[in-house]
């Protein structure tokens, strides 16, 4: 097992998946130890640093990476575990911005109010006691909420020549912006190009379910990763398998096409890997999905459609690549 530890600099960030030149070529089997900037590139870090003003847009939640996979083609999967999710730093921040948001008005639903006023909220971290602290300049309220880290934007390159902004979640993954992408999981996605050119960034202290107001508790993270490869199987949008879950997303406008990409391939996943006919599938999962919002800020919204393992029959998804993966974690944290 090798393992790679990786600390970009700001200049090697990566804004877009698709036309970056990868920094690292990474082989099946490798373990990354990996820091990613929060999505404001660590600019915001008093009350006073309004978005607007410290930010130079479009130049928005950077990622670290891509990462080039040794041996990955178009019509493959990556196969991304998450062995540990770990702030990086004992503050995190989130802002209202100007023109963004599921309550505000938007480029995309304009209307003729003025935008929301920018507020910064400054979190402490407290990562013994597992908690973050929300205090309320407005009111003089606080209170500790759990730590939950999780990883915003997760992805590879588009298929077709394309690059996209990191801040659009789609078929190749991206900003899907859902709680569900926390340590312990493992996430599939299909891959496009050669390489796969795997990007990781958008740290979460943690999330509600939609972000509501476009911004988490944005945090550096220092991630671990292990990644594989299965050969010649596709993953048509990406998905998330934990101990107790199967998940498909789906990204896209208007929300209930989102929600139809989730449950459109949660249903396929049922028939691929368990054996369902897809009208059984389809009913099965009528009566047992979870389809928690993940966001409803983003230029395209998500959506997680989960079904659980306990009323689905015993093959293992991805012929148990989730428990293969979870062993390599063991392995490496055994070695620290």
């Amino acid at each position: 097992m090798d393992v790679i530890s990786y600390r970009p600099e700001p200049s090697e960030f990566a804004w877009t998946f698709g036309g970056v030149k990868p920094v690292r070529m990474v082989k099946p089997g490798d373990v990354l130890e990996l820091w990613t900037e929060d999505c404001f590139a660590g600019k915001v870090r008093t009350s006073k640093d309004f978005v607007s003003k410290v930010i130079d847009f479009p130049f928005v939640n950077p990622q670290t990476g891509p990462f080039y996979i040794d041996g990955a083609q178009a019509g493959d999967t990556l196969a991304v575990h998450f062995i540990a999710i770990e702030p990086a730093r004992d503050w995190a921040a989130s802002t209202t911005v100007p023109l963004f948001g599921a309550l505000s008005s938007t480029t995309h639903t304009p209307t003729l109010q003025d935008p929301l006023p920018e507020i910064v909220w400054i979190y402490q971290v407290d990562k013994q006691n597992r908690t973050v602290r929300f205090e309320a300049p407005g009111g003089g309220y606080a209170v500790e909420l759990p730590l939950d880290p999780m990883h915003g934007t997760v992805g590879v390159a588009p298929g077709a020549f394309e690059a996209r902004s990191c801040l659009v979640p789609d078929a190749h993954g991206g900003n899907m912006d859902t709680p569900e992408m926390r340590a312990g999981v493992t996430c599939y996605l299909g891959v496009n190009v050669e390489g796969a050119l795997f990007s990781i960034g958008d740290g979460h202290c943690r999330q509600g379910e939609g972000e509501s107001c476009g911004v988490a508790v944005e945090a550096a993270m220092d991630t671990v990763v292990v990644l594989d490869l299965l050969k010649g199987l596709q993953t048509p949008w990406p998905r998330i398998e934990n101990d107790d879950y199967i998940i498909s997303t789906g990204s896209a406008r208007p929300l209930e096409d989102a929600f139809r990409i989730a449950h459109w391939d949660l249903v396929n996943w049922l028939a691929s890997d368990y054996g369902l006919d897809r009208m059984d599938a389809y009913q099965l999962l009528s009566q047992i999905a979870e389809s928690p919002v993940a966001n409803v800020c983003d230029p395209n919204y998500t959506f997680v459609a989960k079904a659980a393992k306990r009323f689905l029959p015993t093959a293992p998804a991805y012929d148990g690549k989730h428990e293969e993966m979870k062993a390599k974690a063991a392995e490496y944290r055994a070695g620290r």
